[in-house]
């Protein structure tokens, strides 16, 4: 089926931020917005045929600029905690923003999940997919490296929703993106959640 995209709002440096909507035949939904690759929506059918949306977030797309749960998000460069906010790479200690006390927490101040992605609809397997990609630049949150991320979102028609990660970078850095806190979908039968790395 094919993707809808709907303009939210006007964004920031010159980029629009969207709400991009995934629907198969039988009538599944899957709401993704530009923004942190944040997943918003996902109406699907309990084992009566009932749609109910089973994602946790917010009412308005303006609340999760702050976010502070992370909710849906895409979580980079690095997902979960570096202790005392750093590390070492081929010698070379590397010194991250603190913004959990002392420790750097899900890819620091402006992670991932609040930065705008580039969004293209392609096409993978006949199936039309949402395709994210952001280059995060060298020194970015004081990470190494250029680091080119890619995420793609395919719903299937056994409403199955397929994330795929890609990641490659022109420096050794450190790298540990995902959607963090799948918890927040409390998914019934029939739908599967499959993340590929």
């Amino acid at each position: 089926m094919a993707i809808l995209r709907e303009k939210f709002i006007d964004g920031c440096d010159n980029k629009d931020i969207d709400i991009f909507v995934l629907s198969n035949k039988n009538g599944m939904t899957v709401k993704i917005t530009n923004f942190g690759g944040i997943i918003t929506s996902m109406l699907v059918p309990d084992r009566n045929g009932k749609y109910d949306d089973v994602v946790l977030g917010y009412d308005r797309l303006e609340d999760y600029f702050e976010n502070a749960p992370y909710f849906g998000g895409i979580i980079g460069r690095y997902a979960n905690r570096i202790e005392n906010s750093r590390f070492e790479i081929n010698g070379a200690e590397y010194i991250l923003n603190n913004n959990e006390g002392r420790n750097h927490l899900h890819g620091g101040n402006k992670g991932f999940h609040k930065v705008i992605w580039e969004a293209e609809t392609v096409i993978i397997d006949n199936r039309e997919c949402l395709k994210l990609t952001y280059l995060s630049k060298d020194g970015e949150e004081n990470y190494p490296g250029n680091l080119k991320t890619t995420v793609i979102y395919s719903l299937g028609d056994d409403n199955s929703l397929r994330i795929d990660y890609f990641a490659v970078s022109d420096k050794d850095t450190v790298i540990n993106s995902q959607i963090i806190h799948i918890s927040i979908f409390p998914v019934m039968e029939p739908v599967r959640l499959q993340i590929t790395n």
